[in-house]
């Protein structure tokens, strides 16, 4: 004779449903054969590599988003790559580490090609035809910030890279200052010669 469940859990049972399963393609019968093969493998591939990969593309990223772009960079590549499911695990683990780590140099190096054209397009330090207390007069119309970054820019000679390493902002946000600054102090000169 078969135990009884308890009364209460009787009614809560549930039967369970049969699991709807797609058929497995068969070798030599189904030409999709092939393609499922490879994509259980990268399927297997991606669940056994998932946490090192993150955790590598996170320790040399600068930030959590930068990771996971290295991430999903790699992985769109390795699903290219045929001869990588041949590779042992140990190898397949290097060409992630080695495809995130040359992207980063990548990316690094087309900030640093940026970072050079702006610091080409930023204004040149130019003479002033007025003297030093109306140049302090003229700077007296900027907010503290302005003034002090037109002082650092064009009294000092510093770069905007430089003003904002000090300042703690990055150089681009700099050079809009400066363009708003000069932009505020033209308005405030063509007003005062009417």
């Amino acid at each position: 004779m078969r135990p009884r469940k308890p009364e209460g859990l009787r009614r809560l049972s549930v039967r369970p449903r049969k699991a709807r399963c797609f058929p497995k393609p068969v070798e030599g019968t189904d030409p999709k054969f092939e393609k499922w093969v490879v994509e259980m493998e990268v399927s297997d591939l991606y669940e056994s590599l998932k946490q090192d990969v993150d955790r590598f593309a996170y320790s040399i990223a600068r930030h959590e988003q930068e990771g996971k772009d290295l991430v999903q960079d790699a992985w769109e590549k390795s699903l290219k790559e045929d001869e990588l499911l041949d590779l042992p695990r140990h190898k397949q683990k290097a060409w992630f580490y080695r495809v995130m780590k040359n992207k980063l140099i990548d990316l690094r190096r087309k900030d640093q090609r940026l970072s050079q054209w702006e610091e080409k397009m930023d204004l040149p330090v130019h003479d002033f035809p007025y003297q030093h207390l109306e140049m302090t007069e003229l700077l007296s119309h900027l907010s503290e910030e302005l003034s002090d970054i037109v002082f650092k820019r064009y009294w000092v000679g510093l770069s905007s890279k430089e003003i904002g390493e000090q300042l703690g902002l990055p150089a681009s946000t700099i050079r809009f200052k400066l363009q708003l600054s000069i932009k505020q102090l033209r308005k405030y000169l063509e007003e005062e010669k009417r």
